[in-house]
């Protein structure tokens, strides 16, 4: 059953204004499928060895080749057609020409932002949303900027949202109830992406160093990145580990927030915070498989919080206004987990595995509101409660089942 996606009405506005359309994520977030909804065009992948050769040797005779509107998918084997797609066009420019497909941060490729500037609409797919996956056209950023007083809530069971947490939102993850199966998939996907797409992109001269990497990472979730202490403990130097970062930045495995900067009179920290993009593979690759290992995890705290923020940058790709996406963190240990701000309101969000909040929860929120001036600030604790709590008439306490 097809389930539609948040961005599919602004891809088929952006399909008459741009001649070609990249659609980016990690693999099997449903890029194929959300591409294959426009029947009008051909489709073509470059997983198909012999299209893949013809590409690699003539890329100016396979581009020519080309029946339009076509979708190439996996875009980012052969980079090298972007600049023969970028002639095509500028020859003969007809809006949606071309959908690209790539599970690959093309962006952060040399040279090809600069070669298809003005001529390309971008989009990022993620894993589903909760939203999406329960076919609710609802922005979780627009709701806790709304009267919070006034949202309806799912009545959703805390040990359904968990379990979804567990999970993750790749859509193939949600088709099977067993996790034997859930297991073999998250498996057999994070074999894939390191043997297929990470060797692709970059040198990787020993596997067992990057996959040490990749797992102590999964311990360090929703933490402030420590590049020296994380090399100490995977035994890479710093410039393989920065290499590695990349890499599975590029791949949509790892995120890294950036943290709030302004002048406030503290001295901030200017270290990202590095995320699991998906709380299933972090679940997996911790070894947590259910509900029960979530609440006896040690890492529970950590995985709520890369599930949050997970969920929230899902919203914030969406959402019509225009944020920037932070965390705060002073000197002195002052710290809000996530920091939204958009020209008019600061939304500081701080994601907590209990079922219960209680003013304290939002000291560092409070003393944060008292240091900004210019903008409203919404204070909002995230939790496993079942009732929507207002402490000091604009901090709220606001139950994890918002996200459904």
């Amino acid at each position: 059953m097809y389930i539609k996606r948040t961005i599919e009405k602004e891809i088929e506005e952006a399909l008459d204004f741009f001649p070609i359309l990249l659609i980016t994520g990690a693999r099997q977030v449903g890029k194929s499928t959300l591409s294959l909804k426009f029947k009008q065009f051909d489709y073509i992948t470059l997983d198909d060895t012999t299209l893949f050769s013809f590409a690699k040797d003539d890329p100016t005779g396979f581009v020519s080749s080309l029946k339009k509107p076509i979708i190439i998918d996996e875009i980012q084997k052969v980079p090298e057609l972007l600049s023969e797609i970028k002639k095509d066009i500028d020859q003969n420019r007809v809006n949606g020409s071309y959908i690209l497909t790539g599970s690959a941060n093309l962006l952060s490729f040399k040279n090809i932002s600069d070669t298809l500037a003005g001529r390309i609409g971008l989009f990022e797919l993620y894993p589903f949303s909760m939203k999406e996956l329960y076919k609710k056209d609802e922005n979780v950023l627009e709701i806790l900027l709304s009267d919070i007083s006034k949202v309806t809530l799912s009545s959703m069971e805390n040990g359904t949202i968990k379990e979804h947490i567990v999970n993750g939102g790749y859509p193939e993850v949600q088709k099977t109830k067993s996790s034997k199966m859930r297991y073999i998939w998250f498996s057999s996907y994070i074999r894939t992406y390191i043997e297929r797409d990470v060797r692709d992109l970059g040198e990787l001269r020993n596997l067992e160093k990057f996959i040490r990497v990749f797992n102590v990472l999964a311990t360090r979730s929703a933490n402030v990145l420590n590049k020296s202490s994380l090399a100490k403990e995977t035994q890479v130097d710093v410039k393989t580990l920065d290499n590695y970062l990349t890499l599975l930045e590029q791949v949509y495995q790892v995120f890294s927030l950036k943290s709030y900067q302004k002048n406030m009179g503290k001295e901030m920290v200017k270290t990202p915070k590095i995320y699991f993009s998906d709380s299933g593979v972090h679940s997996h690759t911790l070894r947590i498989k259910s509900v029960e290992d979530l609440d006896n995890s040690h890492y529970k705290g950590e995985i709520v919080e890369t599930f949050v923020y997970a969920e929230l940058k899902k919203h914030f790709n969406a959402s019509e206004d225009f944020f920037k996406f932070n965390y705060y963190r002073t000197k002195e240990k002052s710290e809000i987990d996530f920091v939204l701000e958009s020209n008019s309101h600061i939304l500081a969000i701080e994601a907590k595995s209990s079922k219960t909040a209680k003013v304290d929860d939002f000291k560092h929120i409070i003393e944060f509101d008292k240091l900004v001036s210019d903008k409203k600030v919404v204070g909002v604790v995230l939790y496993f409660g079942e009732r929507i709590i207002c402490f000091k008439e604009k901090f709220w306490a606001v139950p994890m089942k918002v996200f459904f």
